[in-house]
């Protein structure tokens, strides 16, 4: 079956057998089948959707292009964590080294900033010096010695993920529940893990703008990951403002050294512990949840997450020095305020703006080949329920030379926020365990 044959198809509504959907992925990897017929592929997927014959066809096409990881060699439970990505989420910087830390073993394959959402690989490189491009010997050797390694796809790892992700970025067919279902689990099955946990977002701020959206998402990244005879779970976590209130690569990294300190935002905290206690009692490391919260808690108190931490930063080459001094990260050379307009609380706050503010300043990507200035970006300085005077500051920009212009940025930044009369009820940070 050609590629045109199945766009057509899929664009009509009707399945794709998987031996063709192989096919496809095989082509685009090889590049028989060029960047504009997969484009249109992805958009008839976007509209039309996949059974769950097709999604896991899909999601095995593209594990397949490259090698899968065997590390049953490496002793210890082997435990990961995905985010379906969020404005200001920086938890895997911080829940790797505390996982590794309590021994549990860590091989996570992250990606880059897709969309509105920052990516973990860009984070790192905000570290100098820091390596995401490890071949897999080293990626073997340091999640046996160190407890933890974050990388990107090699040219080997899930080839076809890798090009699919890019492709998705720039052509508006990000929030296709089948395409990120395998993508996701296509990247975290080469990993050679025993056991997975799953953070879907929910709100402004993710590509799951609905809990049911979410629920049937979480739902078939589980499916997949349990067919393949992988222990899974999965939390809905709100994402209708920015997690923690940095939102920029180096300014994130810095609030990252902040939690592993024992401070930070109090929601990134709790996010964090939920999260790496889930990784503990998958990986059998905690008997249950409470057990695998005071773990965590006490990495953080002793000092535990940020040594490891640490010790990951300089096994992959980076600078470690300055996590103990993060005004040594990457500085931004202008910053500036931007003010309220009214008196009031925070009634809404629309994450996905507060996002592509930050892309725009140069954070984030608006093409494939843009580069990413790990400085920029904006530290929220109120969030949902604060208590807000007029011409008091609801962020601070930081801002390269280049940057989109003062004006443009404040006047988007400004229309995130509503202000209102009074604070809007709390919301729980975890919505659901699956």
């Amino acid at each position: 079956m050609r590629a045109y044959e199945i766009i057509h198809r899929k664009r009509d509504g009707r399945a794709i057998p998987p031996a063709a959907i192989a096919a496809l992925v095989d082509g685009f990897t090889t590049g028989e089948i060029p960047d504009y017929q997969m484009a249109a592929f992805c958009m008839a997927v976007f509209f039309r959707g996949m059974d769950e014959v097709e999604v896991r066809a899909l999601t095995e096409a593209m594990l397949r292009s490259g090698d899968v990881l065997d590390l049953s060699d490496i002793p210890g439970a082997k435990v990961d964590k995905h985010s379906t990505g969020g404005v200001g989420d920086k938890v895997s910087l911080a829940l790797a080294p505390l996982a590794a830390a309590c021994g549990v073993k860590v091989p996570m394959i992250s990606g880059r900033g897709l969309g509105h959402t920052g990516g973990t690989l860009d984070k790192l490189e905000a570290i100098p010096g820091f390596r995401v491009d490890l071949p897999v010997g080293r990626f073997r050797e340091l999640v046996r010695d160190v407890g933890a390694c974050l990388v990107g796809q090699t040219e080997r790892l899930a080839p076809a993920d890798r090009k699919l992700y890019a492709l998705r970025d720039v052509t508006a067919t990000v929030e296709s529940i089948p395409l990120i279902a395998a993508s996701i689990m296509s990247k975290k099955l080469a990993e050679g893990i025993d056991a997975l946990v799953l953070d879907v977002k929910v709100g402004s701020g993710a590509f799951m703008k609905r809990l049911d959206d979410a629920r049937t998402l979480a739902a078939t990244l589980a499916g997949i990951g349990r067919r393949m005879g992988k222990r899974v779970s999965a939390l809905l976590t709100r994402m209708d403002e920015p997690l923690g209130r940095a939102v920029g690569n180096a300014l994130e990294v810095a609030e990252t050294v902040a939690l592993l300190s024992g401070g930070g935002p109090e929601d990134l905290r709790e996010v964090t512990v939920e999260l790496t206690a889930e990784m503990l009692v998958l990986g059998g490391a905690a008997a249950d949840l409470a057990a695998g919260r005071a773990r965590v808690a006490a990495a953080i108190a002793d000092g535990r997450g940020l040594a490891k931490l640490e010790e990951i930063v300089r096994a992959q080459g980076g600078d470690a020095a300055v996590l103990r001094d993060p005004e040594r990260l990457p500085r931004a050379p202008v910053r500036y305020d931007v003010p309220s307009p009214a008196a009031g609380f925070v009634a809404e706050l629309d994450a996905e703006a507060i996002g592509l503010a930050a892309v725009a300043l140069g954070a984030g990507r608006a093409r494939v080949e843009d580069r990413i200035d790990p400085a920029v970006g904006v530290v929220v300085a109120k969030k949902l329920g604060d208590r807000v005077e007029r011409g008091e500051p609801l962020c601070t920009v930081h801002a390269g030379e280049g940057s989109e212009s003062r004006e443009r940025v404040t006047a988007r930044l400004a229309g995130a926020y509503r202000i209102g009369p009074v604070a809007p009820a709390q919301r729980p940070l975890v919505l659901e365990r699956l």
